[in-house]
């Protein structure tokens, strides 16, 4: 089969790779149908985080099952599936918790730009759709696999609720789905902070009521002054910079929370800030399969609609262009079809 092999910083190329088979009798075998490029690929794209050379990479999947192993027992062959980046067997005192990203048997998936995939603990893993979705809606469904169920976490973990004024700090595909997100949950009020107008105006279709293209200490100050000198109920931070993290926190009103999921990179923490500050903070790698059944009906409905985040749409076999794309802010997001 054919796969994207990440070699060095700025180079992934499209290769022939073993096709991937059972090999626990847990597992299954999916034919890939959409797959993507994640914001958090571009760490490693960019050398900021190391990588492992001539390595698999990707982790964001949807597709069809081909084969299961014999202990395999929700999931069958012929399904339309989607699973989180991380698998999980979903049955463990952290997964029942809700916390499928830290089960106490999780591994990472990688290696999911490719034609076949293999899915480990696929019954704690994999959530079938109703039934085999209309090709317009495989976009919103991928992003079920990652950024809308990541973007979903942060509005959790910052306690959004119904009447709330919500700030967004990001406006990549994660930043965007948490604004869908927040609107979904019921905030009255979404701040979202962009200084791009193509995003600007997907956050303001996705349920944002206003825009701050100020950052830093700027944006703290125009938060605060949108909000009566108080801060917001909830922030959502979806980028994982230091930067980003202080302005997260100094636009939280005091008792209010701080949803964070972007991957930290050089973010120290503040404590005595915080301390002082009576802020709350959650965040971590996304639980996706808890939100998994949620979002696939909200979806399956028409009540969401977080494919439009993807803006550009590739065969697999320029998966270098996908990756320029996003690196030179060309895309918002690159879908890949196999």
């Amino acid at each position: 089969m054919r796969g994207a092999v990440f070699h060095a910083p700025g180079d992934v190329r499209l290769e022939e790779r073993p096709a991937p088979t059972v090999v626990d009798p847990g597992d299954a075998v999916l034919r890939t149908v959409a797959t993507c490029v994640c914001g958090s690929d571009l760490w490693y794209y960019r050398g900021i985080t190391p990588f492992p050379e001539s390595s698999p990479i990707g982790h964001e999947y949807v597709g069809v099952v081909e084969e299961v192993g014999g202990e395999v027992a929700t999931i069958k062959p012929g399904q339309f599936v989607i699973g989180s980046f991380f698998a999980s067997d979903n049955t463990c005192a952290n997964c029942r918790a809700g916390y499928q990203s830290s089960c106490l048997h999780r591994e990472l998936m990688l290696g999911c730009q490719a034609e076949l995939v293999r899915v480990p603990l696929a019954d704690g893993t994999l959530v079938a759709t109703p039934g085999e979705p209309a090709a317009e809606l495989v976009p919103t469904l991928l992003t079920l696999s990652d950024v809308m169920g990541t973007g979903w976490y942060a509005a959790v973990a910052a306690e959004v609720k119904p009447g709330a004024t919500v700030v967004v700090v990001g406006d990549g595909a994660v930043g965007l789905c948490a604004v869908l997100a927040a609107a979904q949950l019921g905030a009255e009020r979404v701040i979202a902070m962009s200084r791009h107008e193509t995003r600007q105006k997907l956050a303001s279709a996705f349920g944002a009521t206003d825009i701050v293209t100020e950052r830093g200490d700027e944006g703290v100050a125009r938060v605060k002054d949108m909000t009566d000198g108080v801060g917001a109920d909830s922030v959502l931070e979806c980028v994982g910079t230091h930067e980003s993290m202080l302005q997260a926190l100094r636009s939280t009103r005091p008792g209010g929370n701080v949803g964070f999921v972007g991957v930290p990179h050089g973010a120290d923490l503040p404590v005595e800030e915080l301390f002082y500050s009576h802020v709350g903070l959650r965040g971590g790698p996304a639980p996706v399969r808890r939100f998994l059944p949620d979002m696939i009906e909200r979806a399956w409905d028409g009540r969401i609609d977080p494919g439009r985040v993807f803006d550009l749409t590739l065969p697999l076999e320029q998966v270098a262009d996908a990756y320029r794309a996003m690196d030179e802010r060309r895309a918002i997001k690159v879908l890949l079809r196999p």
